[in-house]
């Protein structure tokens, strides 16, 4: 027999990709009990070693996302500065064992779940009670029991195992009024691809490939242009898959795409014309990064005219920014354009009710497996807008879990708690500003430090945020004596454009490298980032109480809660990462409960 193991727990994120990971670490930071089941040795999905897609998100300037996605980012830049894809991957590692609340099964699939069918409040018909995984490595049965799942699988694994509605494949234009010319629906969506990885080494290296490797013909070659001298070339074309079943054929479809790979490769190493003799393989993909399989039906599906006509949703919860992506289903085989690159308005707006079921009272999901249509996917699958989503999750998660109420109650009542939340914790929701409290008096000429904007973006009509404040000059909010909780919120300027880091644009926005040439900068911190600062505090006896003093600053954002009796709060900037005399802070406000 082999060991069975049952853990009880608040919260269950099923999946470990850049969604489950941020859910799994909003829900703990915020008290929650989680267990994290990721079927792979590695976090990141899509984004870690074994796959190797970039993570990208937004699009546009100022666009880019911040909340715990940005704490990897900058952590990434501070502890990776050659993008080494295993240093990564141990980065997303520790940002999740350092959250006590976190119980982390690695190596875990989930092959089961036990739910019931009912009346449940609001016209739920469906409960989960608890999900069933096998850990391959100790030869584990777990059976994890939660008060709330999150399925951030990108399979929606959960769907099949209870029964819970979700879609797949390409609506026709007439069931949501989208731009699509297709008349009828379809069970066709997006393929997967296996990657390939170069390095540019000081000498001439063969590549000698196998007897059984079918060539790629001129024809095939030239549909899909190669230039491992360009910084943006990361093979993402190398598809194929979307006209079968992405779940059940997913073995078959490797089976093509590793020969296929390897077929680029020897095309580009064997054709003079591509001058990369001197490149070497770095990685090949074994493990198709997929692009898209089963969506969630929630309580709304999010349509492409939605985004593409810039919707305002009071439940707004998250952003995207992505063009409308839409890749042909045939992939390589495809003889025209790949895929389709129509522009959306960066940022739009997420809503809330696309995170939970429709069906089950305590399902969320995040990831590419949300409520929307496939036009809708097509841009929002994209790894930094499913990291915020991920994030709104688990948050909802948590305040849900604490008040006793369905992922649904927190849209019927505890929305914008949900939202200031958010924006505490550094997430940008669109047309939304955080909460202030007129009752610290901010001394000096500061106001644009407690406006409630943490960011310039082009919904607040700003090019700029914040000051530019002299190094070594406090910044001082005089209390009320009559205070409760005080909560202070910090948040410098980690230079979200990335101007300031070194190569070109493709090399500044992407956290990883697709290929390696031998002249690849070392990446540093955003020299306009705060590198040092003090928070300091002078008690109702006069005695200065240090709050907290930060050396090495790799955060965006900080949100300290403090109880007790203080005459005044003082934020001290004593120097950024460029060494510069002044140092720009988007936010330093006081709010008093």
């Amino acid at each position: 027999m082999l060991r069975e193991i049952e853990i009880k727990t608040d919260f269950c994120v099923i999946g470990g990709g850049m969604a489950g990971l941020c859910a799994a670490i909003a829900a703990a930071r915020h008290g929650t009990k989680v267990v994290l089941i990721h079927e792979r040795p590695v976090l990141g999905g899509n984004a870690s070693s074994e796959m190797r897609m970039w993570i990208c998100g937004a699009q546009g300037r100022d666009n880019r996302e911040t909340g715990i996605l940005e704490e990897i980012m900058l952590e990434n830049l501070y502890r990776n500065p050659t993008k080494n894809h295993y240093i990564f991957d141990s980065i997303l590692l520790d940002f999740v064992k350092n959250e006590p609340n976190i119980t982390l099964l690695l190596n875990a699939a989930c092959i089961g779940a036990d739910s019931e069918n009912g009346v449940f409040p609001h016209g739920r018909t469906v409960k989960i009670n608890s999900v069933r995984a096998y850990q391959m490595t100790t030869q584990r049965f777990y059976t994890v029991k939660a008060g709330i799942f999150a399925d951030c699988s990108g399979d929606s694994i959960l769907a099949p195992l209870t029964g819970v509605s979700y879609m797949y494949g390409r609506e026709s234009a007439g069931e949501y009024g989208e731009d699509t010319v297709r008349e009828e629906p379809d069970s066709l969506v997006m393929g997967s691809s296996c990657l390939i990885q170069g390095r540019e080494t000081g000498e001439s290296v063969a590549f000698t490939p196998s007897d059984n490797l079918v060539p790629l013909s001129e024809e095939e070659a030239a549909n899909r242009p190669m230039n491992i001298h360009s910084t943006g070339e990361n093979f993402w074309y190398l598809e194929l898959g979307g006209d079968t079943d992405t779940i059940d054929r997913a073995e078959e479809t490797k089976d093509e795409l590793i020969p296929l790979a390897l077929a680029a490769w020897d095309r580009l190493k064997n054709d003079p014309k591509y001058n990369a003799g001197n490149w070497d393989l770095n990685f090949l993909g074994f493990l198709p990064a997929k692009r898209e399989s089963r969506r969630y039906k929630g309580e709304y599906v999010l349509t492409q005219k939605d985004i593409s006509s810039d919707r305002v949703f009071p439940d707004t919860v998250a952003f995207g920014g992505w063009p409308l992506d839409d890749h042909d289903p045939a992939g390589y085989r495809h003889r025209g354009a790949p895929n389709s690159a129509i522009p959306t308005p960066a940022p739009y707006c997420i809503p809330y009710r696309s995170l939970y079921s429709a069906d089950a009272v305590n399902l969320l999901f995040a990831g590419r497996n949300i409520s929307v249509t496939h036009l809708t996917l097509s841009s929002t699958r994209v790894m930094g807008t499913c990291a915020v989503i991920g994030q709104a999750a688990g948050t909802a998660a948590s305040i849900a879990i604490k008040g006793r109420l369905t992922p649904h109650e927190i849209y019927l009542y505890r929305i914008e708690e949900l939202r200031q939340t958010l924006a505490d914790d550094d997430c940008f929701i669109p047309y939304f500003v955080r909460n202030q409290s007129p009752a610290a008096t901010l001394e000096g000429d500061y106001s644009a430090l407690c406006d409630g904007i943490d960011r310039p973006n082009r919904i607040y009509g700003t090019a700029s945020c914040g000051l530019e404040i002299e190094n070594g000059v406090r910044v001082e909010y005089k209390l009320p004596q009559e205070i409760g909780e005080i909560e202070v919120h910090v948040v410098f300027d980690s230079d979200l454009c990335r101007d300031t880091l070194p190569g070109d644009a493709m090399e500044r926005s992407h956290i990883t490298r697709a290929n390696v040439p031998l002249n690849a900068p070392q990446m540093r911190m955003p020299l306009t980032l705060c590198r040092e600062f003090t928070l300091t505090a002078v008690r109702e006896d006069g005695q200065t109480e240090t709050l907290a003093r930060v050396e090495n600053n790799r955060k965006r954002s900080y949100h300290f809660k403090l109880s007790g009796r203080y005459q005044n709060v003082s934020l001290c900037v004593i120097s950024n990462w460029g060494g510069t005399e002044k140092t720009r802070v988007f936010s330093f406000d006081v709010k008093i409960s």
